[in-house]
């Protein structure tokens, strides 16, 4: 996927937990009017079953706005609502695997880069796009190995044209430098998750990407 088919900025991963009590579906609309366009249903802890019920329920108003639904490692999930894509992390099942798959091979495939080594590797060539994790070090995701930061987004930059999504306590202060650095589009969760207002919140970070 070149750049130009990439065409989306500003990038919410949500789960029920990270909304901090708030009503997930509520967060992700109102992020949705206040400028993201992409949205990750991540729930690691839940069952398949639960999963499903609610990417069914995001769904809806992903759909209401034309905004494209990705799921998180779960490619029963994915396959049931017919999601726009699916990420996978390092350690999950593979893009090469899911380019084999009938319901899933024409979806965006998000591949989450954690080694400077993934970049050489058949998974990434499979990718339609790359999740830098984490920019910097973040609460929200504990199981990665490095921080990249802002020279890290730069030298990967320099070694790959797919579409670069940053990820990892992105927030408004940090957003047009990571932009700068060489990201297309910015990950956030908890930037959004946990704003008392998700909109302005959303408002504001698409406003830094833009300048």
């Amino acid at each position: 996927m070149s750049l130009s088919s990439f065409p989306y900025q500003l990038y919410l991963v949500i789960s029920e937990a990270d909304c901090a009590g708030k009503n997930f579906l509520t967060v992700a609309e109102q992020a949705i009017l206040g400028g993201v366009d992409i949205i990750q249903l991540r729930e690691k802890n839940d069952s398949t079953a639960v999963f499903l019920q609610k990417a069914q329920q995001l769904l809806e108003i992903t759909e209401k706005y034309n905004i494209p639904l990705i799921i998180n490692d779960n490619i029963e999930v994915a396959e049931k609502v017919n999601a726009a894509g699916i990420h996978v992390g390092n350690s999950d099942t593979a893009p090469t695997y899911l380019r084999q798959q009938p319901l899933i091979k024409d979806k965006i495939i998000g591949y989450s880069i954690e080694h400077l080594i993934q970049l050489d590797n058949e998974e990434t060539s499979f990718s339609d796009y790359l999740g830098i994790s984490p920019v910097f070090k973040t609460n929200t995701k504990t199981d990665t190995i490095i921080e990249w930061g802002l020279e890290g987004i730069s030298e990967i930059r320099q070694r790959t044209r797919k579409p670069l999504v940053a990820i990892g306590n992105v927030h408004r202060e940090n957003a047009r430098i990571i932009i700068n650095a060489g990201a297309d589009c910015l990950a956030v969760v908890s930037a959004i998750c946990s704003a008392n207002d998700p909109q302005k919140a959303a408002y504001e970070l698409k406003n830094e990407i833009l300048k």
